[in-house]
């Protein structure tokens, strides 16, 4: 008899220790997310900051899917502890305009007609050879490294928020201070040589697109670094911020920045989409509202037709590529949309244009069930995998069941962790 009272308090502390258990986190989980303990949502511009908290909460109670995918992303995050800070200021030679400062990159589709002589040093007159990159873009300009600043801040910040680990966050803080914020080796916050075209342009409106495909995912990272992130200081935050601001005034007012908005393809889509997420991450939730409003008439009648297909990217050698591309900054639009109050899934032209007959007209070279019927120099069937997962996610009944059958990317279905679409098959180098 004497061995029952012992043997139900042993039971008893069992209990205690499995409620515990569920209740308290392992010292692993807890190693693994130190920061996450009551932390605001990311107020992220085009990103779910809501989903990625959720994510995070899944990852931390064993998710075993979403722990698959930050092996992925940490994977990616190492490989960039290593390497930089970059700066606009190491570059051979400044921009044409002489300031050290100003960001400077070369028109990757222009090559040069003529021998390169001691009278023709560039072999001008440059020609164009749409969709063929010209590998001499690549020296002597910011384009490589700026590059490589959005990838590694963009990995660098996710790494951070789902694994707690604060080099993650140290390294990201670095780069971004470098490239944005130190006064000895910050970039003016203008485009005003972007694209240059030697013995032609100093610069062109269209260079713009160098940081509109991926300047706002530098964004999100940003509002990831400050729900707390170690290394990253009020001053850097701050000096950010005015960057941002005086770069949107700039997409705004200069006449690069409105000629790249009057773009017809996905030029003008990628511009209207910077301007939002630069409005909405800097307060300006009316100029937000209003670049995705306009998007309707001004971008979705015009560039989507009846039956889904984007003519001017049709058009293109690279039309795949170009289709994709131009419906992630559509998709991303949207995202910013449904932050401030505008559903741009659910509008419909006066054609039946809509974004939803854009990725179904996709769907199937993206699911392998048809080859792409219209010219493209280098198939990626997995660039279509980010803005399928966007169109399942806003109610496309097509979409939802392509998902099982899409091409995962090199590095992987990255979509759980960054709800947001962003171009898979890079051909910048």
């Amino acid at each position: 008899m004497r061995g029952r009272p012992r043997r139900r308090l042993h039971a008893l502390i069992a209990a205690v220790a499995a409620i515990a258990a569920v209740l308290v986190p392992t010292a692993s989980s807890a190693a693994a997310a130190p920061h996450h303990r009551g932390s605001p949502a990311p107020r992220t511009p085009v990103m779910d900051g809501h989903r990625l908290q959720q994510a995070r909460a899944r990852l931390a109670h064993g998710d075993p899917a979403l722990s698959k995918a930050v092996k992925s992303l940490t994977a990616q995050a190492d490989s960039w502890l290593g390497q930089g800070p970059w700066t606009v200021t190491d570059k051979p030679k400044p921009a044409p305009g002489g300031d050290v400062h100003d960001y400077l990159s070369q028109a990757p589709y222009w090559w040069p007609s003529q021998p390169k002589t001691a009278d023709n040093p560039w072999g001008c007159p440059y020609v164009q050879r749409d969709g063929v990159r010209n590998p001499e873009v690549d020296t002597g300009t910011d384009r490589p490294d700026i590059g490589k600043v959005f990838n590694s801040t963009t990995t660098l910040s996710l790494a951070w928020y789902y694994t707690g680990k604060k080099v993650y966050a140290e390294q990201a803080a670095k780069i971004l201070r470098t490239w944005f914020v130190d006064p000895a080796t910050r970039m003016n916050p203008n485009l005003n040589h972007g694209q240059f075209i030697p013995c032609k342009y100093d610069g062109r409106a269209i260079g713009i697109i160098d940081f509109s495909q991926q300047y706002t995912s530098v964004l999100d990272a940003l509002a990831i670094l400050d729900t707390g992130a170690p290394g990253w200081s009020k001053n850097d935050r701050a000096g950010m911020s005015s960057w941002n601001m005086s770069f949107l005034d700039w997409l705004v007012d200069s006449d690069f920045g409105k000629q790249e908005s009057a773009a017809a393809n996905n030029h003008g889509t990628f511009a209207d989409m910077q301007i939002a997420g630069l409005a909405l991450a800097t307060g300006n939730k009316d100029l937000a509202r209003t670049k995705v409003l306009d998007a309707r008439a001004k971008l979705i009648d015009p560039q989507i037709a009846a039956d889904g297909s984007q003519p001017q990217e049709l058009a293109r050698t690279r039309s795949w590529h170009y289709s994709t591309f131009d419906l992630v900054a559509y998709t991303r639009l949207a995202a910013i949309g449904k932050q401030v109050g505008v559903n741009l899934w659910a509008y419909q032209g006066p054609q039946g244009q809509s974004l939803f007959k854009a990725v179904d007209y996709l769907l199937p070279a993206a699911t392998g069930e048809a080859a792409w019927p219209h010219p493209e120099l280098e198939f990626y069937r997995y660039a279509a995998s980010d803005i399928v997962h966007a169109a399942a996610d806003a109610g496309d009944a097509k979409a939802k069941a392509a998902v099982p059958k899409l091409q995962a990317p090199p590095a992987g279905d990255m979509w759980a962790l960054r709800p947001a679409a962003e171009q898979l098959d890079s051909i910048a180098g």
